[in-house]
């Protein structure tokens, strides 16, 4: 949920500390993502009730996610978790938990958030690798009228 939520990496989301939660702020901080550069992205408030619970349940100490003898949880055991989460909602087979960052920008290019945004929420250097999500969908295209269409002529 938090990775779909705020369209982290797989290394971004087991890296999160309890401080990098900013439920005030209604954000995350990322701490050394790809290109080892920080970001803040935004914190759902549904997936902030959810991690609350969490983390009443579970009282982690310093990561979000920590294992069940501390420390950082694993990569691998994200991945896990979801193919088991995958096979019960009989979901695409192809989906990874990065898929979940995918339909993340794609999500918010069909609900009219700029590319600009969706670029600095994913914390891409460069357009060019946030524009691969305006050819995913075509959504909103039986909208568009040529600008020609506005005029009187």
């Amino acid at each position: 949920m938090l990775i779909y939520s705020a369209g982290l990496r797989l290394g971004e989301a087991i890296n999160l500390r309890l401080t990098d939660l900013q439920p005030e702020q209604n954000r995350l901080f990322v701490r050394s993502g790809k290109g080892d550069k920080d970001r803040c992205t935004i914190l759902s408030s549904k997936a902030w009730q959810h991690l609350k619970c969490y983390i009443e349940v579970h009282t982690p100490i310093e990561w979000v996610f920590e294992g069940a003898n501390g420390g950082q949880y694993s990569e691998r055991s994200v991945q896990e978790l979801f193919s088991r989460a995958k096979m019960r909602s009989m979901i695409s087979p192809h989906a990874t938990v990065h898929t979940l960052r995918h339909s993340f920008a794609t999500h918010l290019l069909e609900k009219g958030v700029a590319l600009r945004y969706i670029q600095e929420l994913l914390g891409h250097a460069s357009t060019k690798t946030t524009e691969i999500y305006t050819h995913i969908t075509k959504k909103g295209w039986e909208k568009i009228q040529s600008p020609l269409d506005n005029l009187s002529i």
